[in-house]
């Protein structure tokens, strides 16, 4: 099955994942700040990134397009969209905490969201958060995102139920 598009921005690369990313995912996923928001299971095993990569690989990539995010030769995060509904879908993206602060995730953000509105053809795309992940939240406000509320005791992560704020863009909507 193929996947989908590559896209390319002045600093990445995004390509669909490969077999040969376990690797590359194991490193990011490892760090236990890189998870502190996520809630998977630490510590990350190698098992974890191949059963990842591998359901990234054999995704629908009409309904679940998913790109891993190449920084200077390596794959140093992931990032996604989830049909939801009729032309409605999630974004949901990670990258390497070396890499935090850069504007990198911002920057895949942008040419995913992008990419959704002109080759999905998409109507709307969400994105939340765990409400003290002011990094994210602020990823989704500088490609164009509203916040739109605040989900309530949304998530268990780590045993912790969690507030999620919850963004969205349209189509019609001025993006930076």
């Amino acid at each position: 099955m193929e996947g989908p598009a590559e896209l390319r921005t002045e600093r990445l690369l995004l390509r669909p994942f490969r077999s040969e990313d376990v690797g590359g995912v194991l490193a990011y996923a490892s760090d236990p700040e890189w998870n502190r928001y996520l809630g998977l299971p630490q510590p990350y095993t190698r098992r974890s990134a191949e059963e990842f990569v591998a359901a990234s690989i054999l995704a629908d990539h009409e309904t679940r397009p998913s790109w891993a995010i190449v920084h200077e030769g390596r794959v140093s995060g992931g990032i996604g969209l989830t049909s939801s509904s009729a032309g409605t879908a999630e974004l949901g993206y990670s990258l390497a905490r070396p890499l935090w602060g850069r504007g990198l995730t911002t920057e895949a953000a942008g040419a995913v969201l992008a990419h959704g509105f002109e080759s999905y053809g998409l109507a709307r795309i969400y994105a939340f958060a765990d409400i003290r992940n002011e990094g994210s939240w602020r990823v989704m406000e500088k490609v164009g995102m509203r916040r739109e509320g605040v989900l309530r005791s949304n998530r268990l992560v780590a045993g912790e139920r969690i507030d999620d704020v919850l963004y969205a863009v349209l189509s019609e909507d001025p993006r930076p």
